[in-house]
Parts: C-alpha cells; structure tokens; sequence
C-alpha cells in the first residue's frame, strides 16, 4: 500500500513552490529593470540626436517621418504637449499646432462643396498653397499627424480609405459599405450615373439610386443634368479635383 506524504513531506514541497517563486518573481524584476534601463539609455541617445539634427527634423519632412517612427518605438509623443523638452527642443508641437488649425480651415472653406469629406492629396496641395511662405514644407505624413490630434475636439475629424485614396471627414458622417463603394467608382471619373452603378455593382436601380440619393442629401455629391444623353452625372469633389468639377461645362443644381 502506498504511504501517504507525511507532514515534513508536505511543509518541504511548500518550501520549495515559494522558493521556486521567488526566484521567478526575481527573474522578472532584473528582466523589467534591464529593459527600463535599455529604454532609459535609448530615450537619452534619442534625445541627443534630437539635438544634433534639429534643424533637419524642422525642414526634411521625410527625415521628420523617420525620427517620428522612431520615437514612437519607444513610447515618446513629441506632440503629446507644446510643453517640455521637446516642444522647447524642436518646437515641433507649435508646428502641428499650427497645421491642425489651417487643416480646420481648409475643410471649413471647402465644406460646401465636398460635403465636409475632402482627398487627401488636395487637402495637402491646398496647404501647401496657403502656407507658401512658410519655412518648413509639409508633407502627407505631417498632415496625418496634424489630423490625429484634432480627434480630441470629437468634431468627427477622421482618415478613412476609400479604395486606394485617403480621405478626411470632418463632419460626424457615417459612410456604409455601399456609399464606400460608389465612392471607390467614382475614382476613375469623378463622377458616376445610375446605370454605371447598376451595371459596374451589379446593384438593382433602387440600391443605386437610394444611396446616391443619400451621398447628396448629406452634401457629399453634386447633380450634373448637362449632358446630351440624359443621364444625370452624381460628381464627387472628394474623389476629384474641386477645380476640375467646378470648371467643368456643366449645370449643376
């Protein structure tokens, strides 16, 4: 018959289980202090190059992007206040500061004929043009950044992707699948019709026609009636050049 482990027996096996972890509670301590010092060591050496090339972090957007990612790897927001050692180091966050204002202003001015959804790219040109005399260029990655810390005003500023465009909402609109759809369509041309929508989405009129109908209600498409063929146009000045809708030969309502 097997003989059942004595009260000895029992209080070494319990002696054993707390050495056992203490021991691994001490592994993990020296672990999480060696990687508080490594990570110590590397703010300390990005913080030194910071100030070695801060002039090429104000001009080169490129060379911004890459010291941005590399921050970012270990936990450090130079945007995070306009206080600070970076913000004093770089003013980096007066710059974006800045940016997030002239953003807001650009999609304020170009409200009523987008819908309150703007490209990307002409965001970008737009800024460009209203900062031309500015001394740090802007590039698509400050512009992102810029529009990431404007979610704070919960004014519904947001990046969404439409195909292989990137697009700004500033307005608190939700888009379905089907609106994304007719918006990635209306890529090629700018504009769509029903009958394209129905043949290119394999879509029945009435889905067609109900979500284009909704894209207008909330501002986000303009009606062409000028056309020869009778079709009506459903332009998207989100997905094209505003000035290219409005210079267009057409009558809009």
């Amino acid at each position: 018959m097997r003989r059942r482990p004595g009260i000895g027996g029992l209080q070494t096996a319990a002696a054993a289980r707390d050495q056992y972890r203490l021991l691994g509670e001490n592994v993990a301590k020296l672990r999480t202090d060696l990687m508080k010092e490594q990570l110590a060591t590397f703010k300390s050496q990005l913080e030194d190059f910071a100030r070695k090339h801060k002039n090429d972090i104000r001009k080169n957007p490129t060379f911004r992007a890459q010291f941005h990612e590399m921050c970012s790897k270990v936990g450090v927001d130079p945007l995070a206040s306009n206080k600070g050692f970076w913000a004093e180091l770089l003013g980096i966050g007066d710059f974006y500061y800045e940016l997030g204002v002239q953003i807001v202003e650009i999609c304020l001015a170009t409200r009523l004929l987008n819908g309150g959804l703007i490209n990307l790219q002409e965001l970008l040109d737009l800024l460009r043009q209203k900062r031309k005399n500015a001394r740090e260029p802007v590039s698509e990655d400050d512009c992102l950044r810029a529009i990431s810390k404007l979610k704070v005003l919960g004014s519904g500023f947001e990046v969404i992707s439409v195909g292989k465009k990137k697009l700004i909402r500033s307005v608190p609109t939700e888009l379905n699948k089907d609106h994304n759809e007719i918006l990635e369509l209306a890529q090629a041309q700018g504009f769509v019709t029903v009958e394209e929508v129905e043949r290119r989405l394999s879509w029945v009129a009435g889905r067609a026609i109900d979500a284009l109908e909704t894209l207008l209600e909330e501002g986000l498409a303009m009606i062409d009636d000028g056309h020869k063929d009778g079709k009506r146009r459903y332009w998207f000045p989100c997905v094209s050049s505003i000035s290219t809708v409005v210079g267009a030969d057409t009558t809009f309502v």
